[in-house]
């Protein structure tokens, strides 16, 4: 054999022994590496990032180096990140944990010896809504923010091409009152998605902060919503349509909703701050802003809307979900009706 070709044939086999070697190895760090892998060409962009991110932080600082056939119990890691963390947050990283472990024994056609874990209970918030007045405060205040006044009282239409930025902010807040858009999917949305003739918004994007493993830092994408039902279609009432319809103007089709450009978008963490800034001018409680999208979805209950169609129009993956979160909402309802009998 040539001693090129013998060379090349000692360098293959001793790439094939670190293969072989490294699936061999049970260190949680490898078997967690070669999860990550999988997941990349399943799930979407986000979601691996926010995968990554997970083990980065809090898996790997408590496993990296150890045998993943020895540990036997996680209740203790569970319970520390009980102490700094919510319920919500420490299962949702166990979750993940068990993912690595069920991929471990799919991979290795074994069962691992592990005590059951203790998950640290859900206790079911009450949803924060906005009050009747503090509604009809925020949308008088956003809607004149996007039209200006004549001295007469009447409302009077800006530019349509001109509107100023801080206007077209105003309007998204106006948006998720009456659509219960999430904050990124309304940062995402462009012209092209608002049809006029159907009166429907159509949802098929999202933007989001993410932390990026490869960059090591935060990055902003644009993707698809965070499931297949968040993608949807949503009807537009007629005080919302005629909002859009004034201010659409000559927009173009790709320009984002909320800047008037086709390039610039608003950053939803920045959007947060800008509705904090509203709620403070016009003298209203600190809310989240998730609390415009439960209120839309509490207005919805108590108008009668059925919680099938409801769930629909938020995009959640199963009505059981919309039941768990809205469905003491309607208690309100319930008392009218109860004191009719």
């Amino acid at each position: 054999m040539e001693p090129k070709m013998l060379l090349l044939t000692k360098q293959l086999k001793g790439v094939r022994e670190i293969i072989v070697s490294r699936r061999k190895r049970k260190d949680f760090e490898v078997v967690t590496e070669e999860w990550l892998k999988y997941k990349k060409n399943t799930v979407k962009k986000s979601t691996y990032y926010n995968y990554s991110y997970s083990v980065a932080k809090y898996l790997y600082p408590s496993f990296a180096g150890k045998n993943i056939t020895k540990i036997k119990n996680y209740n203790n890691f569970i319970e520390e990140l009980s102490d700094t963390l919510s319920p919500k947050t420490v299962r949702d990283i166990v979750t993940k944990l068990k993912e690595i472990i069920n991929f471990y024994e799919e991979e290795h056609n074994t069962k691992l010896n592990i005590k059951k874990m203790s998950l640290p209970k859900m206790n079911k918030k009450e949803i924060q809504i906005l009050s009747n007045k503090e509604k009809q405060k925020l949308e008088k205040y956003n809607t004149e923010n996007i039209f200006n006044k004549r001295d007469n009282g009447k409302i009077k239409k800006l530019e349509k091409y001109c509107i100023e930025q801080n206007s077209l902010k105003s309007l998204g807040i106006l948006i998720c009152l009456n659509t219960g858009l999430r904050v990124g999917e309304v940062c995402a949305l462009r012209w092209e998605n608002v049809d006029f003739e159907t009166r429907r918004i159509h949802v098929e994007k999202t933007i989001e902060r993410i932390y990026s493993k490869e960059e090591n830092k935060t990055i902003v994408i644009i993707d698809t919503p965070k499931s297949i039902t968040s993608v949807r279609t949503i009807p537009i009432n007629s005080k919302l349509y005629n909002i859009l319809k004034q201010i659409r103007g000559k927009s173009k089709k790709t320009d984002f909703v909320l800047t008037g450009s086709s390039e610039h978008y608003v950053e939803p963490r920045n959007y947060q701050y800008h509705f904090k800034e509203i709620l403070k001018r016009n003298k209203v409680k600190k809310y989240k802003f998730h609390t415009l999208r439960h209120t839309f979805a509490t207005n919805c209950i108590e108008a009668g809307m059925d919680i099938k169609s409801l769930s629909e129009i938020l995009g959640h993956a199963d009505v059981s979900i919309t039941l768990n979160i809205y469905v003491h909402s309607s208690d309100k309802a319930k008392r009218k009706y109860l004191e009719k009998i």
